[in-house]
């Protein structure tokens, strides 16, 4: 609508006060005689476009004391607060102007708040809707919960919840599943659950605010076992692609490979596989299970491939030890004019890292903002200093963490102990440790590192001050865990674990397996026990770590020739890393180790990583 077109049904307006002192007129360009003055005026509000004609409106209200009138009020909050023109300042001043808000006038603004840049005001807004003495009805609740979550307000959500059961409303699933969402964002897992088995009806949202739920507070096994449990005769609630996406991203974590080909096989049933965020998912997926095969097969049958989609296929290929493959996607994909973002050049770096391609590895960070206008982020920053470590090059490394325009992280700090640990520089890594303990950032496993270091070095002196230091600090290492899925069913292990169901039989495999490695020639490596014994003492003490038994498990428990696929929490030590080269050569197996930072394929006694890692 032209903005003379506004005024004049504006003038035309003020010039028929006599004859509808209370409604306004019609301000559409042709009057309808069957539409009262008032419902022209919302159907204007309701059509308002253009910030210019949102201004002429309210000042028409104000002029003719409209904003009386609730209905017409309620319409232009709604504009104000929650369309494309929308602007909570602008919103707030307006609602302040009437003189007793309805509750559906509050209902707005807790709306209007939960998506604003200051939610926390919702939860204010609906407190005076309460102390006015108003009803909070089941969509102020939604909304309150909704301003808690953006902000993370255990307190706020708890008291609202309150509100629900005084109000009558906790038979509403939608509300509830709200809730749900709250508790799962504040780490209150085992009331989500206890709220969903309340509900009465459960619909496929609430399934996957569930399963969202045992994600993000580290229950991915029982998030992977709700799949099944959701599509039972019981529930008979079908996944929709929500679920798929959240299963894929619970297989990619536990290194499930046979649940997510599950997963992609109801995927293709149900016709999901043409949406793309599904398909970068598969991708991901199989690259982080290691079977890059059936990730470029998805790959390959997309027919939109978007920069997530290739970013997917470099990452995957970089973290499997595929650096040059990478490079090449890299360079088939600005072929095909699609323009790489942070997050494909973050799978570049990383690939230059993993293979020691420190020359590409500088061209690719110096083009990402001359070339591309991409600005080096801190996960590109890490990756250098991954490459330049890993090279040898710590002295580089750690003048390019002092030159950056970034506060350095605890994360780029740990990833120059990794070189130190690699290349034996006690010293650099002493002050490592010192700008961790100036970030109050410093873990475990950094002290873990600096002990590999002094180990390596035969310091046993200065390795017994950091175990006494860790001891007196109170300071718990993660245990390292391996896991390897069988048929469906994954089985976790730890060093000298005797919690499995056939441990005699898999303690019994691997004294076979070593008899059998040490005939070939494979000689355990000290270097990685930490502390100070015999070399026999040494042997013993590195044979029974997590990923030996999940191995043994596998040869034990599968057919000769079937790959093995192990997942550990943690880097593998270098003694480990021998144990799967050897026993890929002499019992023909693929061997497949995802570690805390890559991927190891071993094949016929050789890695992919070529001894680079």
């Amino acid at each position: 609508m032209r903005r003379a077109a506004v005024s004049h049904h504006l003038s035309s307006l003020s010039s028929s006060q006599s004859h509808h002192p209370n409604v306004p007129v019609c301000f559409t360009t042709n009057i309808s005689h069957t539409q009262t003055p008032k419902q022209s005026l919302l159907d204007l509000i309701k059509s308002c476009t253009r910030r210019s004609h949102l201004l002429q409106i309210h000042a028409h209200i104000v002029r003719t004391s409209l904003v009386l009138e609730p209905t017409i009020c309620l319409q232009f909050l709604s504009l104000v607060g929650l369309s494309p023109l929308k602007s909570i300042s602008y919103s707030r001043r307006f609602f302040d102007q009437i003189a007793k808000p309805t509750a559906f006038q509050y209902n707005t603004m807790v709306r209007a708040y939960s998506i604003s840049d200051s939610p926390e005001e919702g939860f204010s807004m609906y407190r005076d809707l309460l102390r006015r003495g108003l009803c909070a009805d089941a969509l102020a609740s939604s909304f309150v919960i909704k301003s808690c979550i953006r902000v993370s307000s255990l307190l706020g959500g708890i008291q609202v919840h309150a509100r629900i059961l005084r109000g009558g409303h906790e038979s509403d699933s939608r509300l509830l599943t709200t809730l749900m969402d709250l508790y799962s964002i504040c780490g209150k897992c085992d009331d989500a659950c206890k709220l969903f088995d309340e509900m009465p009806k459960r619909d496929v949202v609430a399934w996957n605010v569930l399963i969202s739920c045992c994600l993000h507070n580290n229950r991915t096994r029982d998030a992977v076992s709700l799949f099944d449990i959701m599509r039972s005769e019981t529930h008979r609630c079908e996944p929709d692609e929500v679920t798929c996406l959240l299963m894929l991203q619970a297989c990619s974590n536990l290194n499930a490979l046979e649940f997510g080909e599950r997963v992609h096989k109801y995927i293709e049933e149900h016709g999901y596989d043409g949406a793309s965020n599904l398909c970068n998912s598969l991708i991901a997926m199989y690259s982080r299970c290691g079977c890059l095969d059936k990730a470029y097969e998805v790959f390959k049958g997309m027919k939109d491939k978007n920069v997530v989609s290739w970013s997917a296929m470099i990452s995957g290929l970089a973290v499997n030890g595929y650096g040059r493959e990478a490079i090449e996607a890299f360079g088939e994909m600005q072929k095909m004019g699609v323009l790489p973002d942070d997050q494909t050049f973050t799978g570049v770096l990383c690939a230059c890292s993993h293979c020691g391609l420190v020359d590409e590895g500088m061209v690719f960070f110096d083009r990402m903002s001359k070339d591309f206008g991409v600005v080096p982020n801190i996960h590109h920053y890490g990756c250098m200093v991954d490459l330049l470590g890993r090279a040898g090059r710590l002295d580089q490394a750690y003048q390019l963490i002092l030159s950056m325009d970034i506060k350095p992280d605890s994360t780029i700090w740990r990833t120059l102990l990794g070189g130190c640990r690699i290349h034996g520089h006690d010293a650099l890594a002493e002050s490592v440790i010192g700008h961790l303990i100036e970030l109050k950032a410093q873990e475990a496993g950094d002290y873990v590192l600096l002990m590999n270091i002094y180990s390596s070095a035969g310091n046993w002196e200065k390795l017994t001050e950091v175990r006494k230091f860790m001891k007196e600090k109170a300071i718990q290492t993660t245990p390292g865990c391996s896991t390897i899925e069988l048929k469906g069913v994954a089985h976790e292990f730890v060093v000298d674990d005797v919690s499995h169901s056939r441990k005699d039989e898999i303690y019994k495999m691997l004294d076979e397996i070593n008899s059998q490695l040490k005939i070939a020639g494979y000689v355990a490596d000290a270097s990685s026990e930490l502390h100070n014994l015999g070399t026999e003492e040494k042997g013993h003490a590195l044979s029974y770590h997590s990923e030996k038994l999940a191995i043994a498990f596998g040869v034990l428990a599968t057919p000769p020739g079937t790959p093995i696929r192990v997942a550990k929490n943690l880097r593998i030590c270098v003694d480990c890393h021998n144990f799967a080269m050897a026993l890929s050569g002499v019992y023909n197996r693929e061997v497949i180790i995802r570690d805390r930072t890559r991927f190891h394929h071993f094949r016929e006694g050789r890695c992919s990583c070529n001894g680079y890692w």
